[in-house]
């Protein structure tokens, strides 16, 4: 069995989870990230550092459709982190039709395996606080932790249509890999909202901020489709918000998609 056949998954519906093997599943990496962010993207990853990286402990895996077109992939570096070796996954994109059949987490899910297979115990990465799929996924169903809120890490001219010129904060995801599958995190019944979302389902509304034991940080049902104005305001509103609750002692403890009519939100309680 050779490294590659140890980590190849098919799922029920035919995608193949594997990590990337030929110079042509590299170039095709290359041009889904264009596909993604558009064909300005200044950080896009070329196949020869995606081919080098996953050489050195690294990892580039993709999920190939049952005619085998590449309809996602993730890609991180191995390294040294605090003292310790870990992993940073740089990048995940997954086409946008093939959206809802959890090729992102089951992408994650094969990472995490490549990983533990040379001695990582601990992944990091990013991700937009405002991108609700993204926070349930990270938080809700891999069980990663929101461990650090960065403002604007990336700059606020990456090249792509996708982040215009808005900020890009993001959240600094933490997972332990050895840890044992856990119950979702739990929703209280008792946060209180000190940001929620205007009637028009558009706007934030900043509530009094509250010192009680759980608060909600409520962000867009799918900011993506807002203006650039709106994506803006979103972002002031939760940058303060959040970074007021984190500098208090609080810290991220679940993640609720929109429901009942409710929008989606970030709980956070007290350390």
């Amino acid at each position: 069995m050779t490294t590659s056949d140890a980590f190849v998954r098919t799922s029920l519906d035919g995608i193949t989870f594997r990590p990337v093997e030929t110079l042509a599943e590299y170039q095709a990496c290359a041009a889904l990230q264009e596909a993604i962010w558009g064909p300005g993207f200044l950080e896009v990853v070329p196949p020869a550092i995606l081919m080098v990286a996953q050489k050195m402990g690294g990892v580039c895996a993709g999920a190939f459709g049952p005619d085998g077109r590449l309809l996602g992939f993730v890609f991180g570096i191995t390294g040294l982190r605090n003292g310790e070796l870990a992993h940073w996954s740089d990048m995940m994109a997954v086409l946008p039709e093939a959206r809802g059949l959890k090729i992102g987490e089951q992408l994650k899910q094969l990472q995490r395996e490549m990983c533990l297979a040379v001695g990582v115990r601990t992944m990091y990465w990013t991700f937009d606080p405002l991108v609700a799929r993204n926070a349930h996924l990270n938080l809700m169903r891999l069980g990663a932790r929101a461990s650090e809120y960065v403002v604007n890490m990336y700059g606020s001219n990456t090249g792509s249509p996708l982040h215009g010129a808005l900020d890009t904060d993001r959240w600094v995801a933490s997972w332990d890999l050895t840890g044992a599958p856990s119950a979702a995190p739990v929703v209280r019944n008792d946060g209180v909202f000190v940001l929620r979302m205007s009637d028009d389902g558009n706007s934030p509304i900043a509530l009094p901020l509250a010192g009680v034991a759980a608060v909600r940080v409520a962000v867009p049902v799918d900011h993506e489709q807002l203006d650039m104005a709106l994506r803006t305001a979103w972002r002031s509103a939760t940058r303060g918000a959040l970074l007021h609750y984190l500098n208090a002692g609080y810290q991220v403890t679940a993640f609720q998609r929109a429901t009942g009519g409710e929008p989606p939100f970030y709980q956070l309680e007290r350390a």
